[in-house]
């Protein structure tokens, strides 16, 4: 904290002194309150707006909603998501099955490209999906600005906040009246120049908004879209074709390895020692070496984590077949991961923080219908207890799986067009508050 957490919040800007800039996005993983992080994010936004002037005033709102009947100009609403993971990225997993359900009687649709097309898939199926595909990767802030304030967009959505490749001065120029931050930051971004952010109640309670610069735009279920039509390969290889023993508990957490401190990795350990025969199955990344270390040095044979490498999409839907149950993250949680789970049948057991990126798996649950399941537990100590009682109880892992896999088709989760029918309702929503002040 000291060397990381507590340089940020005092940063104040001085000639050559910039605030580290993944701060904002590495802090949501650690032991921080929203009003922290809403303070570091503020710093990161003022920095990168320092040397941008804003045009006098965003354009105003024509009027109410043509194609309510109430006259003006007829064009439809134009909607625009600017993002630099329009290939295979967790946020185009999520959104796949998003862009070509909107109502085109109400809605046209601009997808600005800000990263490289490094997948034909994805990227190709997004091109079909939406009406317009504008690659922006290679113009100034203020020339992808203007295209954006050229092309009339009503409202623009940010899905990069705070991460990797993102172009935040691009907004900092107000090429859009409603400027509105969604899906790929679990934060505020603490900019000016962001009005709303689509959340849930679940991830941002009402009591929570002091701590965030956008106004919220709640969805009646879960701010996270889903792909209800994501392919599951129909085969996959035995246990030990994937590493695992042929026989005992497979818990696992397919996050990415930033997520896992200290204080959730020796509960872990905890459970292995205490369930015979049972491993830990993670993603293979760069901090394999280091985690292996932590579990000897805790006791635990590393031959108990065993890596899965990257796979197909399908395929790696399909491995989950050989997990029991998914251990979730403390302080940013499962986000994809966690609906990958689901999606392919496996509960999530979780353990809700303070924040927004601590929340997610609750909305989650919630929305498929798990709530009330004890996969929801309020300390450290429940969460432990938990899943050694679902590790050592199998008719009640048993009861919830099957719960789980009924409830996948007939709850809000992965109902996808019940989805975009709420998010085109909240816009429209969000239009009409701006055509009357």
């Amino acid at each position: 904290r000291q060397r990381l957490i507590e340089p940020a919040l005092a940063w104040q800007e001085r000639p050559g002194l910039s605030p580290p800039s993944s701060f904002p996005f590495l802090s949501i993983p650690a032991a921080m309150t929203e009003a922290e992080q809403l303070q570091i994010a503020k710093n990161r936004s003022r920095f990168l707006k320092k040397n941008i002037r804003p045009w006098p005033s965003p354009p105003s709102p024509p009027g109410p909603l043509p194609h309510k009947g109430r006259g003006g100009d007829m064009r439809r609403l134009r909607l625009g998501y600017l993002s630099a993971d329009f290939h295979n990225h967790p946020t185009a997993h999520l959104m796949l099955g998003h862009f070509k359900r909107h109502d085109r009687r109400r809605f046209e649709v601009f997808a600005y490209s800000i990263g490289a097309d490094r997948d034909p898939f994805y990227r190709q199926r997004i091109e079909n999906d939406v009406d317009h595909f504008i690659d922006l990767q290679f113009m100034s802030y203020q020339q992808a600005a203007q295209r954006i304030h050229d092309d009339g967009i009503d409202l623009l959505i940010d899905l990069k906040g705070h991460t990797k490749l993102a172009r935040t001065q691009i907004l900092a120029y107000r090429p859009a009246p409603v400027q509105i931050a969604w899906l790929g930051y679990p934060g505020s971004m603490g900019a000016d120049f962001i009005d709303y952010m689509v959340t849930d109640r679940w991830i941002t309670p009402p009591e929570q908004q002091p701590y965030y610069s956008e106004q919220f735009i709640y969805l009646p279920c879960c701010y996270q879209v889903n792909d209800c039509e994501q392919p599951i390969a129909a085969t996959t290889p035995g246990r030990s074709d994937h590493g695992l023993p042929e026989y005992g508990f497979v818990f696992c957490c397919f996050n990415a390895h930033y997520k896992i401190e200290p204080r959730i990795f020796a509960v872990w350990m905890a459970l292995l020692k205490d369930v015979s025969d049972s491993v830990l199955w993670l993603m293979d990344e760069a901090g394999r070496a280091n985690l292996q270390q932590a579990a000897a040095d805790q006791g635990v044979s590393p031959q108990r984590l065993i890596f899965a490498p990257r796979l197909p999409k399908p395929d790696h839907l399909a491995r989950h077949r050989w997990a029991d149950l998914f251990l979730d993250t403390l302080y940013c949680n499962a986000h994809t991961t966690a609906s990958d789970a689901l999606w392919a049948g496996v509960p999530v057991l979780t353990c809700p923080g303070q924040t927004l990126a601590s929340r997610v798996s609750l909305s989650l649950l919630q929305a498929i219908g798990l709530g009330n399941d004890g996969l929801i537990v309020d300390s450290i100590e429940q969460y432990q207890q938990r899943a050694l009682e679902l590790a050592t109880h199998p008719e009640e892992l048993g009861r919830i799986r099957q719960k789980l896999w009924a409830n996948r088709l007939n709850q809000p989760l992965f109902d996808t067009d019940r989805f975009v029918c709420d998010f085109e309702a909240a816009l429209e929503r969000v239009w009409w508050n701006g055509c009357h002040g």
